[in-house]
């Protein structure tokens, strides 16, 4: 007779709980990337004859376990720069993670409700609906694409499949592989099919880590330089700091202009609106003009539209290039604040210094700097593959400019590097990562780091960036491929279903 389990009540929930903090051990900075199997496995295990009202419950204190343990670092934001008590930065990092929690609560009640009493609905049903949720939290609301299955699988034979279904293809096979692991010992039957479909994949993933999608273009690599002033978020937007933070990169930019041929600056390096500093950008620019190289920089930027003045979060090419890039997804409460008619000035929190951006338009041209073209992106921008992949297959490098300061000494910011790698293996692209205070970095195009900089240092990281040429099948035709097979999988199980009947 099968075996099957079914823990019930709260000690059910503690264990959905832990399975879904493995999903975080499984991904940076701890990178034990057998636990996302462990977690997609007990999964199963744990929502085994549930109702799904139960499944809903016990699904919630999983998504919680995961975001829990994943994204506590937004504490930091809201203490330590918020200036928000001890109290009560708990209490908006529980409703933050508890409201994301919802995502799962929803999922496991599909799952349980309409995917699970399907024929192989616990197989593949639950590897499709998996990536599904994943795929909902990518957009709804504006999207949180954080704390993916698939990004703990870079260096793993599954890095293979980036390039070409993405990291919501590596999300399915873990979570494919998990299920069928999960059901040989429920069943105790070590012969499943499934068993050898997952083994056949992950071995397709090492298989196709030896294709070459992408090739060096003939040009010499450029030479690169991130300036990191590593400028304490506390004092970075104060009036008196305006000049000395100016002086200090240019400083720290002087030695760069006749050695390399791009001096990127981080994100809002420049801690004034475009118009208010257009004399010392100019300046900088002639600067790099005289050595032919390039800056590009971080800067706040305004426009007047249909009457109305809209400020941007922004990034320019200077000198040896050209551009300018207005950001398009914006941070909640960092960047923008919903509901701001209720919520502004109602705690500090909600009156953080330039959190009133608008958002750029969809189609904007890429930089130009030092001949090629690149493809820009603020911070938060690079964890968004699809935003990523409409434009790569059309620049030569990815640019992602960042202020991690706001994350603190938390594991945010190596969770915002493995991402940006992943983005350099979706796509075949070199990606050049430039931040305030770290982790700098530069990613080929096989996603490893070849140059990384230090954290919380006054820091110049020197690195060489090569042009790749040729496109990626996910660069060409992003998630929808991998969404369309986990949309038809669940179709063709209803009916499988039906003709049962």
């Amino acid at each position: 007779m099968p075996y099957t389990t079914r823990t019930q009540g709260w000690l059910g929930h503690l264990a959905a709980l832990l399975a879904g903090g493995l999903i975080t051990l499984s991904l940076a900075p701890f990178n034990y990337w057998p636990l996302g199997i462990v977690s997609a496995a007990l999964f199963v295990f744990l929502f085994q004859r549930l109702t799904p009202k139960q499944a809903a419950w016990r699904g919630w204190w999983f998504g919680f376990g995961l975001f829990a343990s994943g994204a506590s670092w937004v504490y930091v934001s809201i203490h330590e720069f918020g200036y928000a008590p001890v109290p009560l930065a708990v209490f908006i990092t529980f409703l933050f993670t508890g409201g994301l929690a919802l995502t799962w609560l929803i999922f496991a009640y599909l799952y349980v409700r309409f995917i699970r009493p399907l024929p192989l609905g616990n197989s593949l049903g639950y590897a499709a609906v998996f990536v599904l949720c994943e795929w909902f939290r990518s957009w709804f609301l504006t999207g949180f694409p954080w704390l993916y299955l698939g990004y703990g699988y870079i260096d793993t034979p599954l890095a293979g499949w980036a390039p070409v279904t993405g990291v919501y293809g590596i999300s399915f096979i873990v979570t494919l592989t998990g299920a069928a692991i999960a059901n040989a010992l429920m069943q105790k039957n070590y012969r499943q099919p499934l068993l050898i479909v997952s083994a056949l994949l992950w071995l397709g993933g090492y298989g196709l880590q030896q294709v070459a999608w992408v090739s060096p273009a003939d040009k010499p690599p450029l030479k690169i330089a991130m300036v990191q002033a590593n400028i304490s978020q506390a004092v970075k937007w104060d009036r008196d700091q305006y000049w000395p933070t100016l002086n200090l990169y240019n400083r720290m930019s002087q030695p760069l202009w006749s050695q390399v041929d791009i001096v990127i600056w981080p994100e809002a390096a420049v801690p004034g609106m475009y118009h208010n500093a257009q004399s010392f950008l100019e300046h900088m620019a002639e600067q790099a003009n005289q050595h032919g190289s390039s800056l590009i920089t971080g800067i706040p930027s305004s426009a007047t539209i249909d009457g109305q003045r809209h400020s941007y979060n922004s990034i320019v090419a200077l000198g040896n290039g050209e551009g300018l890039y207005n950001k398009q997804r914006l941070v909640p409460f960092g960047e923008y604040i919903p509901l701001e008619g209720l919520l502004r000035g109602l705690i500090q929190f909600f009156n953080l210094p330039m959190s009133a951006f608008s958002a750029g338009d969809s189609q904007q041209q890429p930089l130009q700097a030092a001949g090629i073209s690149l493809t820009p992106l603020i911070c938060y921008e690079v964890v968004y593959s699809e935003l990523v992949s409409h434009s790569a297959g059309q620049t030569d490098m990815l640019l992602t400019i960042s202020n991690d300061a706001w994350f603190g000494d938390s594991i945010g910011p190596l969770q915002h590097l493995e991402m940006a790698q992943m983005r350099a293996l979706e796509t075949g692209r070199y990606l050049i990562r430039s931040t305030g205070s770290g982790i700098s970095a530069i990613v080929n195009e096989r996603g490893h780091i070849t140059v990384q900089g230090p954290q919380f240092k006054k820091a110049v990281i020197h690195g060489e960036a090569q042009v790749m040429q040729g496109v990626t099948p996910f660069a060409r035709s992003g998630s929808w491929p991998i969404i369309s097979l986990c949309l038809g999988l669940i179709a063709s199980l209803y009916l499988l279903a039906r003709q049962r009947r």
